[in-house]
């Protein structure tokens, strides 16, 4: 019997777990919505909006304890500059699961999470951007 175990396992160690979300979250983050497996997104939300709820509070220490969650720096200061204040009058509900069918390899019930009044051009943006700083330094070279 499983009682009082909250969370899925999804067959993982807890290290591995741990990595999953926080690069999960990351990700989340840096595009503002991701297509994920429905199981996954659904234990992802309460992660990101708490870390959210520590942006919003916006001090050093809910700064070092969300770099000590998930470890990217960039995607923090990310997080702290822009996301935080856009919901700072929102108490809650930060993010938003629709489900988006079946995968066709393994037909595992797929999602699309995302941010509430997201921006949609930050959706591939990092990508973009690197692609292009790639082209220019080859064409330098």
């Amino acid at each position: 019997m499983r009682h009082g175990f909250k969370g899925r396992r999804f067959a993982r160690s807890v290290s591995h777990r741990k990595s999953m979300f926080a690069n999960l979250a990351v990700s989340l983050i840096e595009h503002e919505q991701i297509v994920t497996t429905l199981p996954k997104a659904k234990d992802l939300r309460p992660i990101v909006e708490k870390l959210v709820t520590l942006g919003k509070r916006g001090d050093l220490h809910a700064r070092r304890q969300v770099i000590a969650q998930i470890g990217n720096e960039p995607v923090v200061k990310r997080l702290f500059d822009t996301i935080a204040p856009r919901y700072a009058e929102r108490n809650g509900g930060y993010l938003r699961i629709m489900k988006a069918g079946f995968r066709k390899g393994d037909n595992a019930a797929m999602a699309v999470i995302e941010f509430v009044d997201r921006d949609t051009s930050a959706k591939g943006a990092a990508d973009r951007a690197r692609v292009e700083t790639e082209a220019t330094e080859t064409e330098a070279a």
